[in-house]
């Protein structure tokens, strides 16, 4: 797996979890850090959507539908739990967008 990658991953949250796409930064042995992917938003906090990165080429990347990354947290995911297949891939101009965009929420 490669960062900017695109995969299908079940995350886990306290005793529930779900399949959604991930957004792969980094793989070490057998763990896969990741920003997850949602497809919503009009129901967000503002607070959380000040986190979520508007994905422009969502398509290119192997989305179905618009989508946003949220950068609020990483997660590490045991690979046994990410598809190995990749949907898609960022596209450049998302990769040097969503740099800029994780740049400005640290100042």
């Amino acid at each position: 797996m490669n960062a900017f990658d695109l995969h299908i991953a079940y995350v886990c949250w306290g005793d529930d979890g779900k399949r959604r796409p991930i957004l792969v930064i980094s793989q070490e042995d057998n763990i896969v850090q990741a920003y997850a992917i949602t497809s919503q938003y009009c129901n967000k906090s503002e607070n959380v959507r000040s986190h979520l990165y508007s994905i422009n080429d969502w398509a290119v990347a192997g989305l179905a539908k618009p989508s946003y990354i949220d950068v609020g947290t990483t997660i590490d995911i045991p690979i046994v739990f990410v598809e190995t297949s990749s949907i898609g891939r960022l596209s450049d101009n998302d990769k040097v967008q969503l740099g800029t965009f994780i740049e400005r929420r640290s100042q």
